[in-house]
């Protein structure tokens, strides 16, 4: 029996469109959802997220792809999307599926809000890693290997193609796409400029480090969250706070996750603006959100911030100030 060894996925650095055009790039479009490592064999599929956990429980739609690469064992890389009823990917619906383990609720979120695995590169088959082939291979590979099937995908890649394959992004309501030199291997848990996301909108990775109790319509609730990430010298630097962007069960469950987290103090490495800390609740910085922005100010705060969701895949350390910058800049994000 084959037995399969464990993986890191490897991710893109952000970039500018100039810096992917011309030959030797393969371009894909960016799927907003959940990055995972599918592990394929014995006709079972074990799903790990990028930061090496466990979320087989989470996605049962999932295990029919085990018989998807005719009985061979692999290790397949792809993203966990959601689809709205226009059928563009929303992290907004995929959500409440991240966290959910209970079987019971598990099962019914799997009829209602039905999950698809868009599978974009292949790591191992059978008794032999293939990472170190160029990505054009791997492609070829994977193409030929994984059989699509009711819940999961081989999307289609371009070659050359980055102006044309963002427009259609955008005209699709995309996050964006991931640019690919055609040569390059797969080099598990690095984050390479082989690999360049160009974004259409501005997203962030966060630590929760606080909130503000809500008013009105949120009394009782969470009104708004305060925000924070790492410099490059390990620092948690306060960067704002969110106060739009939420559904009510998404106030209800952060209510409720926030709480045990409770502190007296805040948690930053830096004070925190007056106005800013009146009324906050201070918690242990361990959640990790993600938001969408407008731009940055020059003292890194994030303006017109928008709730996103829960990040259950990231650790708070790879929330890091050198990610909070508009697309094109070239700065790391997730």
């Amino acid at each position: 029996m084959v037995r399969l060894p464990a993986y890191r996925p490897m991710l893109a650095q952000l970039g500018t469109l100039t810096a992917v055009q011309g030959a030797g790039w393969a371009v894909e479009m960016k799927w907003d959802g959940v990055r995972a490592l599918a592990y394929i064999e014995d006709g079972a599929v074990r799903l790990m997220s990028r930061n090496a956990k466990d979320i087989t429980p989470a996605y049962p739609e999932l295990q029919l792809m085990g018989g998807a690469t005719g009985r061979r064992a692999a290790v397949v890389d792809g993203e966990i999307v959601a689809f709205d009823e226009a059928g563009r990917p929303s992290f907004e619906a995929l959500q409440p599926r991240m966290h959910q383990r209970n079987p019971r609720i598990v099962a019914e979120l799997a009829r209602t809000v039905p999950v698809t695995f868009m599978a974009f590169d292949i790591l191992h088959l059978g008794d032999h890693a293939v990472i170190a082939r160029p990505y054009t291979e791997r492609r070829d590979l994977l193409e030929s290997t994984l059989t699509p099937g009711y819940r999961w995908q081989v999307p289609v890649w371009f070659a050359d193609q980055a102006g044309q394959a963002v427009d259609s992004s955008r005209r699709l309501g995309l996050e964006g796409v991931v640019c690919k030199r055609m040569s390059s291997p797969y080099r598990p848990g690095r984050r390479s400029a082989e690999w360049t996301k160009v974004k259409n909108v501005s997203t962030a990775e966060v630590v929760i480090c606080g909130w503000k109790p809500g008013g009105g319509r949120r009394s009782g609730t969470v009104g708004s969250l305060l925000l924070g990430a790492y410099d490059p010298r390990g620092r948690l630097r306060f960067v704002g706070h969110v106060g739009t962007g939420f559904t009510e069960a998404m106030l209800r469950d952060l209510r409720d996750r926030l709480t045990p987290l409770e502190r007296r103090d805040p948690p930053f490495d830096e004070p925190v603006p007056r106005e800013d800390a009146r009324d906050a609740r201070w918690v242990d910085p361990r959640m990790v959100g993600e938001v969408q922005y407008a731009e940055v100010t020059g003292d890194g705060r994030l303006r017109h911030p928008s709730w996103r969701g829960l990040r259950p895949d990231r650790e708070p350390s790879e929330a890091r100030t050198a990610g909070i910058a508009p697309p094109g800049t070239g700065a790391a994000a997730g």
